[in-house]
């Protein structure tokens, strides 16, 4: 806990100067809404470091703007958790989004959290909106971050949508540390897989096709095979080489186009284990994110036309699009839904429900609520089934490598037994 020291006016108009114990500045400011005070100036007790926001903070918050007039660093996914965190909590404290940009935009801490803020917060002041100047910042938001904020501008529910984004980037860093962790060991094999099999391919295979070769007897397919793989390899591997280059440049290339960008986004809704997590997440993040709007008067139409521009698959923005065609020649929501085959039964029944009840609303949150633990069972499943799935494939090359090489020599050793 820290000590702030603050001034601040109640509601009738008066000054109030005290102290407040709290976690954080953002904290500290909603303690003193929770009391019935409106924030002026906020520094921590006993330091001289800090200048006090009622006092200085036009003086530092126009010289950062200025400093940030150049490229804006990018940030990391830890840094954008604690941005986008620290702003929800300071506008759920009572802030307006200009102050609360520039109570981060004054943090002493270096990091590229400040300047960002800075150029937010001046572009802010001169009308421009939020959304639109987090587009401008050299892409440290993504669309999907920009477009859900401005869903948020537009239902007047900024800080439900930040605080979506908050449990969104957590599940996201949270996926990653797992995949990565789940991926040490299983790195550590695959590495030593291949080196062991450039050392067989390499050094010890020609020298056994020359021993074998020797034995004047016919080879077992599997060795005759090995050892051509070996021969290729050993002469040629500049052209596998150049072809691996080729082939990589070409699926890019490729996969830029639209038609191969929609292939590829609807193909990993269809992968094995990682198409079920994809489809989880688009699931849960839909519902949620409608549920938000819907609940705070967006019509339908307009909520869809934001999803649809949040949503960086091309397949499912596809699909997003075709619904929004038929809510707007009639159809209902779980009627669109269905017409286009790809949302689960489950799903399509509870917004059945939900629309017969006049409940829309909450049955988009319940079914966001199915759908995110759902998500977090697939991210479970999907983590432990990749340290088996690159053992047993590192374990099948191996062994198909050792088993044709002992298939040759003992082929060699019983021709040499029978003469």
């Amino acid at each position: 806990m820290t000590s702030y020291s603050y001034q601040a006016n109640d509601h009738a108009g008066k000054t109030q100067r005290g102290t407040i114990e709290a976690l954080s500045e953002a904290d500290a400011y909603r303690k003193l809404r929770e009391q019935g005070l409106q924030p002026v100036s906020l520094i921590i007790s006993g330091s001289e470091t800090k200048v006090a926001r009622a006092r200085q903070g036009e003086k530092t918050t126009t010289h950062q703007e200025s400093n940030a007039a150049g490229p804006l660093p990018r940030f990391s996914r830890q840094q954008l958790l604690f941005f986008t965190e620290e702003l929800s909590e300071l506008l759920e404290a009572g802030l307006q989004l200009e102050a609360a940009l520039r109570v981060l935009a004054e943090r002493q801490e270096k990091s590229p959290i400040g300047p960002v803020s800075a150029r937010l917060r001046s572009q802010v002041r001169e009308g421009v909106s939020f959304s639109a100047a987090l587009r401008g910042c050299g892409g440290t938001f993504d669309p999907l971050y920009c477009n859900l904020v401005a869903a948020g501008e537009a239902a007047g529910v900024l800080p439900k949508i930040l605080k979506r984004q908050c449990e969104h980037l957590e599940m996201v860093g949270e996926l990653a540390k797992k995949v990565s962790s789940a991926l040490v060991y299983p790195s550590i094999v695959f590495s030593s897989a291949i080196l062991l099999m450039f050392i067989f391919l390499t050094f010890l295979v020609p020298q056994l096709s020359v021993l074998l070769g020797k034995s004047g007897q016919k080879l077992p397919l599997m060795t005759r095979i090995l050892i051509d793989v070996s021969l290729f390899c050993g002469h040629y591997w500049w052209a596998l080489l150049l072809g691996a280059l080729l082939v990589a440049a070409g699926v890019k290339a490729g996969l830029q186009t639209p038609g191969g960008r929609a292939w590829w986004d609807q193909a990993q809704l269809d992968l094995p284990v990682v198409g079920p997590v994809l489809r989880a997440r688009f699931l849960a993040e839909t519902t949620q994110n409608l549920s938000t709007l819907v609940s705070n008067g967006v019509s339908m139409m307009a909520s869809m036309g934001l999803l649809r521009g949040s949503t960086t698959n091309v397949y499912l923005g596809g699909l997003l699009e075709k619904i929004t065609l038929l809510i707007s020649e009639g159809a209902s929501l779980s009627g669109a839904m269905r017409r286009t085959g790809f949302f689960p039964p489950v799903l399509l029944d509870i917004l059945g429900v939900g629309e017969q009840t006049g409940d829309l609303s909450g049955s988009l949150q319940r079914a966001a609520k199915r759908y995110d633990r759902e998500l977090s069972t697939r991210i479970q499943v999907m983590t432990s089934l990749i340290q088996p799935a690159v053992i047993l494939i590192v374990a099948l090359f191996v062994g198909i490598v050792a088993y044709s090489m002992i298939s040759g020599i003992l082929t060699s050793v019983n021709a040499l037994k029978v003469r």
